[in-house]
């Protein structure tokens, strides 16, 4: 079986490959990736000279590349976008041009080469929930509140449009809020993290009360194996947290307990633009077709993020520097 993994340099792209690699030895991937700020070879470093695996420098815009490599593959599997609210919020135009026209032209590929389509997509595409709703589910409406989430949603309404009106083999998952080592140090959990680290405060939203459901990057990637196994044509599958629902200032203490801080490091600031109050997810669909539900809990999870992101200082000093982008030109502009 041999997948095009479309952002497999950034956090959860990494993860799914070296998960992929692990887990099945008759597999073999196509990296493709542009390597924006979040995309980073050295999260492959372990894998990098597996005979299994081969990286490319591309843009999924960038039509002939992508139909040249869609048409050697079995499967494309979609992770790339750009992912972060408070940039989509700043500019939204690299989230159109990568998170729809980006799908556009894989499904185009796609299409061409009659081959099979995994698209992964989150649940921001749902809006927010009140405190007595239940939590969204494949039958949610779609409601999204940022630039970034709209352009998810516009790109999972393509997807299932491909799969109406060409009957391309598609499906998609809509995952929580994922955490776990590799994150980029702007995202919270790692920002958070790496400031308390170095004696800085946190700069929480608003109230602090805006609730997350959290999923390890390891279940996440587990699901959408298991999709990738047993899922049925044209459907989607919502994956969730372990217990994980918890309010954002919640979720900060639990960090200070683990990092022996006190809420002296608590900084509270000016609410972001349109931030939703609350997102929850139910995976009762992917427990009960495919036999999945999350195994790592949050506390469990977080305990260990924090544990490596203390051995790893030196990888976040390097991305926060863009030092990291040295990593590839050593290693592959002479290539």
């Amino acid at each position: 079986m041999k997948l095009l993994v479309t952002g497999g340099a950034g956090f959860i792209g990494s993860h799914f490959i070296r998960y992929m690699l692990d887990t099945h030895a008759d597999v073999f991937i196509v990296n493709l990736d542009v390597l924006t700020y979040a995309g980073n070879l050295e999260n492959l470093k372990d894998i990098e000279k597996d005979p299994r695996y081969t990286f490319v420098k591309g843009d999924i815009c960038d039509r002939d590349l992508v139909f040249d490599l869609v048409r050697d593959v079995d499967i494309v599997v979609h992770f790339a976008a750009e992912t972060h609210v408070d940039r989509s919020i700043m500019d939204s135009s690299a989230f159109i041009r990568t998170n729809v026209l980006g799908t556009q032209v894989l499904l185009d590929a796609v299409k061409e080469h009659n081959k099979r389509f995994h698209h992964v997509s989150t649940d921001e595409v749902f809006g927010t929930l009140r405190p007595e709703d239940a939590p969204f589910n494949e039958e949610s409406p779609y409601d999204p509140r940022s630039p970034y989430s709209a352009a998810k949603a516009a790109s999972d309404h393509l997807v299932r449009a491909y799969y109406h009106t060409y009957g391309l083999p598609i499906t998609i998952s809509n995952c929580s809020n994922n955490y776990g080592p590799y994150m980029f140090p702007e995202k919270v959990l790692p920002l958070f993290i790496t400031r308390l680290m170095d004696g800085k405060k946190v700069p929480v939203y608003g109230d602090g009360l805006q609730v997350r459901d959290w999923i390890h990057v390891t279940d996440h990637n587990r699901g959408v194996d298991m999709i990738l196994e047993k899922g049925r044509m044209g459907e989607t599958y919502c994956l969730g947290g372990k217990d994980a629902e918890i309010t954002n200032i919640d979720l900060t203490k639990k960090l200070l307990t683990i990092l022996g801080k006190d809420e002296s490091s608590i900084e509270f600031v000016k609410d972001r633009r349109g931030h939703d109050r609350r997102y929850a997810v139910d995976y009762t669909k992917a427990k009960e077709e495919l036999g999945w539900e999350p195994r790592i809990s949050l506390d469990e999870g977080l305990e260990d993020m924090v544990e490596w992101y203390k051995e790893h200082s030196e990888w976040v000093d390097r991305c926060k520097s863009g030092d990291y982008q040295k990593y590839y030109d050593e290693q592959y502009s002479k290539r």
